[in-house]
């Protein structure tokens, strides 16, 4: 067989399993792990014991059978338990995986009775597995790293490995222009929101757990003596690492370019709400040099939401 019949939705066409697995595919872009962020998370259960929980939510599974077997699609409604065997005078690892045992490739089930989709345990991994073993169809959730003689799963022994299938990422650029001359100018060591102009009111996606964000500052105005300085962004009350202004030319007025860049992961909180965005210096009481924005000058914010497992 070369071009695969009859081709999806046709009326009056037979499509097989293997059509709409190959539909999952495309519309996947061949990827595969949990849907949303919050999908699918282990935790322990709500009295530590020997077994955890996995949280409702849905992922799409790649077939590892062969290049054609196509995606499968699997959701979880409520809290599923899932049992944990106690171990020895050893510690262990153990993959707590979503699987897929598709009788066509593999096993013996009867989709008409038995479960196709389950939470499996893959007992004695390396404790460095991020991955289900190869040849099974199924995609981990986490990683439980026992201790020797336990039969509790604790919080700490749980490593989340979901991943996305396919993050939302949503990107935007903001400009500030300074029409009149502004100064940083209290050299005591202490932090002020500056300039007045670099403050934009951000939403943030409902979907969101981290931003990226880059603040240049063309044409950044120098003059009267040598500076040093830190620039930081801020967003809502998320604090970035902070960027020195260092230079040493003395009293004549200068210009450089100046970034400042920071990865934040965002409060819960701020999904779905506007939250400010905006820069503050603190300038260095041993240097006498000012620090300022004027009509020369632009500011540029990029911000990039990304979404990952919480």
């Amino acid at each position: 067989m070369t071009l695969a019949q009859a081709p999806l939705l046709v009326d009056g066409a037979t499509h097989s399993a293997q059509t709409f697995r190959q539909m999952i595919k495309d519309l996947s872009r061949g990827q595969e792990g949990i849907t949303a962020a919050p999908d699918l998370k282990v935790t322990p259960l709500p009295v530590p014991g020997a077994g955890v929980q996995v949280a409702d939510g849905s992922a799409v599974i790649r077939g590892k059978a062969n290049a054609w077997q196509g995606s499968y699609t699997a959701y979880n409604i409520g809290t599923a338990t899932v049992p944990v065997a106690p171990t020895g005078a050893t510690p262990r690892s153990d993959l707590v995986v979503l699987r897929v045992t598709d009788p066509e490739y593999e096993g013996g089930l009867d989709p008409a009775a038995d479960a196709i989709n389950a939470f499996e345990i893959i007992p004695n991994v390396e404790k460095t597995a991020t991955s289900a073993p190869p040849g099974v169809t199924g995609i981990p959730v986490a990683r439980l790293d026992l201790p020797a003689n336990t039969g509790t799963v604790a919080a700490g022994m749980i490593k989340d490995l979901r991943k996305v299938a396919n993050p939302r990422r949503e990107r935007a650029l903001y400009t500030a222009y300074p029409r009149t001359l502004s100064k940083a100018w209290r050299d005591d060591d202490k932090w002020y929101v500056w300039p007045a102009e670099a403050r934009w009111m951000i939403p943030v996606p409902e979907w969101a757990t981290k931003v990226i964000i880059v603040v240049t500052l063309a044409g950044l105005r120098m003059d009267f003596a040598d500076v040093f300085g830190t620039m930081q962004i801020v967003l809502g009350t998320a604090e970035s690492e902070s960027t020195v202004i260092d230079d040493d030319q003395g009293n004549g007025v200068r210009r450089t370019t100046a970034v400042i860049a920071d990865t934040l992961t965002l409060p819960a909180g701020y999904r779905g709400t506007s939250q400010p965005l905006f820069l503050r210096a603190r300038m260095n009481k041993s240097e006498k040099g000012d620090l300022s924005v004027d009509e020369g000058t632009s500011i540029v914010a990029d911000v990039e939401f990304t979404e990952g497992p919480v």
